[in-house]
Parts: C-alpha cells; sequence; structure tokens
C-alpha cells in the first residue's frame, strides 16, 4: 500500500489505465471527482468492472460521506460486486466508521460475501468536528485496515487560501491534523495512509516530501496522477542502506540473547530500534512482493 491511486468513477475508459499504473491499489472515486448528477452512471460503470477485470491489483471505492444519502446507494450499488475494500471520506467521528461497518456485515451476509472481507479505511481530518474528535477513532472495527487524512477539504472548511507555505510545507494546522491521523491510527492498531500531494510536475520535490512522510511513520500515500506512483514506491521502500542496518541490529540482538540494550556502531540500541529494524525488513519485503 506504498500507492493508492485514485480514478474517477465516471471515467471508465481510465480504470485499466490506473491499473496498469503500478499503484499498489486503485481507488475508484465516487465523491469529489464525480459530479452529483453523474453518480448512478459511475456506480453502473464500476459495478460492472469490479465484476469483470482482472484485479492485477486491489481495487477500492470511495464512497460519499455516510451522513448524506448516497453513501448507502453507493455501497448496495458496488457491494455485490466485492470491491477489495472501501473509503469513508469526510467522517466526523467514530460512530460513523462503525455505521459504515454494520451496512457492509449486512450487504455481506446478503451477498454471501465472507464477513469481513471488505476492508474500510476512513478519511479522519477532513472536518473541524473530527480534529476535535479524533479520539473516537482510537476503536476501530476489525475491518479497518488503514487510517488517512485530507488536507484539501480540510482547508475549504476553515476557509484558507491554502494549506502550503512558500516553500511546499503545510501550514502548522494542517502538521496537526497529519500529526492525529497517525496517533489514532497508532492507537487503533492500524497503518497510517498520507494524504495527496498535488504535485505532478515537479516529482522531485513531492518524491521529497513522501520520503519525510515514511520517516515519519507513514506507509503510504494516496495519489492522484500515474506520475506520481514510482517517486512514491522510491520514497516508501527503504534503501539498500536501511535494510543493511536492519539486518545489523537484528544479528546484534541475536547474537546477545538475553541483552536488553546494546552498543552498536558507537551508539546505544534497545528494544524500539529491533522493532523498527524489523518493521524495516518486512517494508523491504513487501515492496519486493
Amino acid at each position: 500500500m506504498r500507492s493508492m491511486l485514485f480514478v474517477p468513477g465516471d471515467r471508465p475508459e481510465r480504470f485499466e489505465k490506473a491499473q496498469a499504473s503500478g499503484a499498489d491499489a486503485v481507488i475508484l472515486d465516487l465523491e469529489d471527482a464525480v459530479a452529483a448528477d453523474n453518480r448512478p452512471a459511475a456506480r453502473r460503470e464500476i459495478e460492472r468492472y469490479l465484476r469483470s477485470a482482472t484485479r492485477q491489483v486491489p481495487l477500492w471505492v470511495r464512497i460519499n460521506p455516510v451522513t448524506t444519502a448516497d453513501a448507502l446507494e453507493d455501497l448496495v450499488a458496488v457491494a455485490a460486486a466485492r470491491p477489495d475494500g472501501v473509503m469513508l471520506p469526510k467522517v466526523d467521528h467514530g460512530a460513523e466508521v462503525e455505521r459504515a461497518d454494520h451496512w457492509l456485515e449486512m450487504l455481506e451476509v446478503a451477498h454471501r460475501i465472507p464477513a469481513g472481507s471488505i476492508r474500510l479505511i476512513p478519511m479522519i481530518t477532513e472536518t473541524a468536528k473530527a480534529l476535535l474528535q479524533m479520539q473516537s477513532f482510537a476503536r476501530a472495527p476489525a475491518r479497518v485496515l488503514a487510517m488517512t487524512w485530507g488536507a484539501e477539504d480540510l482547508a475549504v472548511e476553515l476557509g484558507a487560501s491554502g494549506n502550503r507555505n512558500e516553500s511546499g510545507e503545510y501550514q502548522p494546522t494542517y502538521q496537526w491534523a497529519s500529526s492525529l491521523c497517525q496517533c489514532a491510527a497508532a492507537a487503533a492498531g492500524v497503518m497510517a495512509i498520507d494524504t495527496v500531494d498535488t504535485e505532478i510536475r515537479d516529482l522531485s520535490a513531492m518524491g521529497a516530501r513522501a520520503l519525510r512522510s515514511r520517516k515519519a511513520g507513514y506507509v503510504g500515500k494516496l495519489a492522484i496522477h500515474p506520475a506520481q506512483i514510482a517517486p512514491l514506491h522510491e520514497a516508501f521502500t527503504p534503501s539498500a542502506e536501511e535494510v543493511a542496518h536492519a539486518e545489523r541490529i537484528m544479528t546484534a540482538f541475536a547474537d546477545a540473547a538475553g541483552q536488553g540494550a546494546l552498543r552498536l556502531d558507537g551508539k546505544l540500541i534497545d528494544r524500539p530500534h529491533l522493532l523498527q529494524a524489523e518493521r524495516t525488513l518486512a517494508a523491504a519485503k513487501a515492496a519486493r512482493r
């Protein structure tokens, strides 16, 4: 899940291209990328594609906010075709994640789909209410795979004319929202996936920001253009040097069984370093897969 590429649900000619982009997952969008009048047709196109596609990568669907009438219509339209997961936008409270979980539970029973097989990723910072209710996301239903956040819709809600400074970094409010997403995901025991970067020309700068995201704890990032996939994968794949260092840490602890703290390269390492080494090697293995 280093990259999850959005594609508008009313542009079926792009579905196959999105799968061939190299992204680790594709999100067929029924929300912001689709005008309200086009949603019925988009639902049909997505349902048709889910049934017929050779799934080279997981196919997700972003539905409309749970608080709208469109949300349940979206789920009813696509659930029988077994999307790999559903993304929930503009979630205000953890109770809305639970509501979507219950809807999916009933739809899985109705269509004889194994319970919990349609996963969930809520977008938990797109509204001011959510930022003030972040603790409600700490206990997530079992089908929640990860949590992600959004800066663009939050900026609109706050009345901001922009959310980045002159150097391209997020303003403090959005850094705070990002940190809250990571904390909520960690508390819930799920992955944290970073929000989209709207830059599609200066891919070097975008890749550098993505690398900082990985070092901050994110495991991947949402994408809006196929050109972003390669730099995202480079950023979210541990380097050869990182892998070698992680292997040395693992070896050091294996050779010093029973010791909780060791010296390596003139530095003291203990259990947190061991856990980080394990994560680095797991990420590298997943990337090779």
